[in-house]
């Protein structure tokens, strides 16, 4: 059996992505504090902006992961926040970090002893991961470290048979961009692919389902985009 490990499940892409991989007959595990509606789905509720998150999960994730034949362990859940780098404190930031890279490492430190050749840990960045715009600042910082955490975690797997790869999708059609964008501004953010419009998050499940599957990217930064137009 093939096992999917995905974080954020709830909604928008990690929902979208745990629907392509049970399709393809992955066993699908969910890590978030709302449930996965998917049918068949094992739900696990876990607050990864809690330190100790892992504690209480360490068991049912074991025995989600024993046996499997390839594990995809997929890295979706983030936090985002309006804020900028004149006003951000340490508190804040810890916070952020907290979810987007500080339990990405806890779930990473547990399910490598558990995955064999052929699995994929799959970091889902974001178009700002390798570049900024304004009033994003911890998201853009972290988003920056999750590339590094990637590449380092393919250098540290050298012989595994495990590969890695940071999908970064550009302005995706999900609740975290509706609540982070005013909806009048909406218009001008999905003009900023080069088919105008915004992703949708299948095609960005789409993606993280062919990374998974192909261990040629190893260590690559694909940007999933639609052609961000540069203004």
């Amino acid at each position: 059996m093939k096992t999917l490990i995905i974080t954020g499940a709830s909604a928008g892409i990690g929902l979208a992505t745990a629907r392509r991989f049970a399709a393809s007959g992955w066993a699908v595990t969910n890590i978030s504090r709302r449930p996965c509606p998917l049918e068949g789905v094992n739900h696990l509720r876990g607050d990864l902006s809690a330190p100790g998150f892992l504690d209480a999960l360490r068991k049912p994730l074991s025995v989600a992961l024993q046996g499997a034949d390839a594990v995809a362990l997929i890295h979706n859940a983030s936090r985002l926040l309006n804020d900028s780098a004149a006003d951000t404190s340490s508190e804040q930031l810890r916070a952020v970090f907290e979810v987007n890279l500080v339990a990405v490492n806890a779930l990473n430190r547990l399910a490598i002893a558990w995955m064999p050749s052929g699995s994929a840990i799959l970091y889902v960045g974001s178009t700002l991961a390798e570049k900024a715009v304004p009033n994003s600042y911890s998201y853009v910082v972290s988003k920056h470290a999750l590339v590094g955490m990637m590449r380092a975690t393919c250098q540290d797997l050298v012989g595994r048979g495990i590969h890695t790869a940071c999908i970064c999708p550009g302005f995706t059609d999900t609740e975290m961009l509706r609540a982070h964008v005013p909806a009048q501004a909406m218009p001008s953010v999905a003009g900023m692919s080069a088919y105008g419009r915004l992703i949708e998050p299948e095609e960005i499940a789409e993606t993280l389902f062919w990374a998974a599957v192909n261990p040629v990217i190893n260590g690559a930064v694909l940007h999933a985009n639609l052609g961000q137009v540069e203004r």
